[in-house]
This record gives C-alpha cells, structure tokens and sequence, in this order.
C-alpha cells in the first residue's frame, strides 16, 4: 500500500481493533528500560508509545506519511522524549545492529518481497536481539478476498493481491535461512468484530481494499465492493455486525 493510499482518519475512527488487539502481542516483547526498539509498520503510534512506557527508546517506522503525522500528532516529542518517528519502507531501511528488540503488528502482510524485509530486520538486530510479530497468516480474510475474486472475475477484472499471508512452514523458513531462531510460531483463528454495525464491512472495504481494484475504473469501485459486500454476508455477517475471519500468525525469534 503506497503512502496515499492509507486514510488516518478512516484507520483511528473503524479499525483501532488493529492496534488494540496488538497489545497483547506486547506480553510476548517485554521491553526493558533502557532498550532500543523498533515498531516496525507502526501506524498511528499507539502501541509504541505503550513500548516507550517502559522506558525503552522507540523508533516507530511506517511507509505511510499521514500514519506517522498522526502519530506525532498524539505523541508530540516534548510529552515522549523515548519516541522517534521516522517515514521508510521496511525494504528501504538501513540500520546495521542497532536495536535489542523489534516489534511489528498487523504490517508485513502488507509489504511485499519478504525476503528482503527478513533480510533488513535481521540486519537491523543486535546480537541476541528478538523479534516479535504478528501479522495475517495462511487463510486470513477468505472470506472476503474469494468473493473479491469471483466479482471481478465475473466482470473481466484480475484481482491485484498485495498481500502476503504465509503459512508457519512458509515463514519460519526465511527467518531461520536469516538467522533469527525461531522461538514461537503460532498460526490461529482470531474472528473479529468490525465497527460500525450494519456499515462495518463496507468501512472495512474502504479502508484495506482499494488496493486490490488498481485494474477496476474509480467509477466502478463502489458498484463492485457493493456486490462483494452481498457476497460476503452469507459468511461474515452474524444477524447483528460483522465478523471478519481473521487468521494470525505470530512469531519470536532470537538473533544468534
């Protein structure tokens, strides 16, 4: 997802669930007083001003400017002096054994060649340095990128993926060739309530996949995404909200 592409405003007010549910990623980090750590795909900066708590000097990296104005916004610098904000891509970034630990939430699925995002994390870690994420795993969203298919299929349109949702095997295999050492590894179904009652999958839509429809006309989207919104209701849509079917994989590792 390109830097334009990411609504601050849409992401804080429907889909705070992303970093709330994220926190409990944060059990598993436990940063100390005194580490350097990176957030990694950080967003609006809400669970790394939870790191900088701590003690723990922060770095918050996103790809997407209006991500991290936001976050500066709420965490100015005078008010968190452990927090830096810094706008880069995870297969842009240059940091050679500077960080103790390395967090990410709900962002590598979004990037793609994960080679070279492994490559950079493990660069970017001391010796003995973790890392700590989740991210979408092997079957995350069917339920919505399968009725996202089949409509555009049926109007002549490919489906533009840019999603990278691997399995335990699939990602294990290039932490370890990098190596990280692969602590714990967890792939688990996560349903998940989206807000905004009989709204909530067309918020969802808005929010996360606009990047998939790059071939589909600006003046066809909306008709489609209706279309995929009926799709999904057999599935998703529980008599009273929306349930997205989440499916998270979540790793720590150890550099050596």
């Amino acid at each position: 997802m390109t830097q334009a592409d990411w609504n601050a405003e849409l992401y804080a007010d429907k889909h705070d669930f992303v970093w709330k549910y994220g926190s409990g990623v944060l059990d598993l980090l436990e940063p100390q007083n005194g580490e350097s750590i990176l957030d990694l795909g950080c967003g609006t900066g809400e669970l790394s001003a939870k790191i900088a708590s701590s003690g723990a000097k922060v770095t918050g990296l996103d790809a997407s400017s209006a991500m991290i104005e936001r976050a500066q916004a709420q965490f100015p610098a005078l008010e968190w002096p452990h927090l830096e904000w810094r706008i880069q891509s995870a297969t842009e970034m240059t940091f050679e054994a500077e960080f103790d630990a390395i967090f990410s939430n709900a962002a590598l699925h979004w990037i793609p060649s994960p080679e070279k995002v492994v490559f950079n994390m493990a660069r970017a870690l001391k010796l003995g340095g973790r890392l700590v994420l989740e991210m979408g795993g092997k079957g995350n969203v069917a339920g919505v990128v399968k009725p996202l298919e089949a409509v555009l299929a049926d109007e002549g349109f490919a489906l533009q993926n840019p999603w990278y949702f691997p399995s335990v095997a699939q990602y294990a295999s290039l932490l370890e060739e990098c190596g990280l050492q692969v602590r714990l590894a967890q792939l688990f179904e996560r349903p998940t309530p989206l807000k905004g009652g009989t709204g909530g999958m067309q918020h969802w839509l808005e929010m996360f996949s606009i990047p998939l429809l790059k071939n589909v006309p600006l003046e066809r989207q909306k008709e489609l995404l209706a279309r995929v919104e009926q799709e999904a209701r057999a599935q998703l849509w529980d008599g009273e909200k929306w349930v997205a079917d989440y499916v998270r994989l979540r790793i720590v590792t150890v550099k050596v």
